[in-house]
């Protein structure tokens, strides 16, 4: 259940952040909801990869080089769903970012209190 509520989320971070941010269009909020599906699915499968492969990179920049790993994800998944475009790297650099931080806030409030 805390599965489907964190992809509804994620994809309420995606549409917000898709009607503020120039450069980046979802349709409606079912594209949306499919964008956070198959990013979830690239996080969980290529990401991991990238990061494996890419790791002297990354330690030469101090993990900066991470943030276009992120974008690469979002730019794949905009190759691989309609109604979901990210006009460049910079423009998906700039959606990874406001997506994390996006996240990060609404997931907090899922947090349970432990005794």
């Amino acid at each position: 259940m805390k599965l489907v509520v964190k992809l509804l989320l994620n994809a309420i971070a995606v549409f917000v952040i898709a009607n503020f941010l120039n450069g980046v269009d979802v349709d409606n909020y079912v594209t949306a909801l499919i964008v956070a599906v198959v990013l979830s699915i690239l996080n969980l499968f290529v990401k991991p990869v990238l990061v494996i492969l890419t790791l002297p990179i990354t330690i030469v920049t101090l993990g900066l080089f991470l943030l276009i790993i992120n974008a690469l994800i979002i730019v794949f998944a905009d190759k691989l769903i309609d109604g979901f475009s990210v006009s460049s790297i910079w423009t998906a650099v700039v959606f990874s970012i406001l997506l994390s931080v996006l996240q990060s806030v609404l997931h907090s409030f899922l947090k349970d209190e432990k005794k």
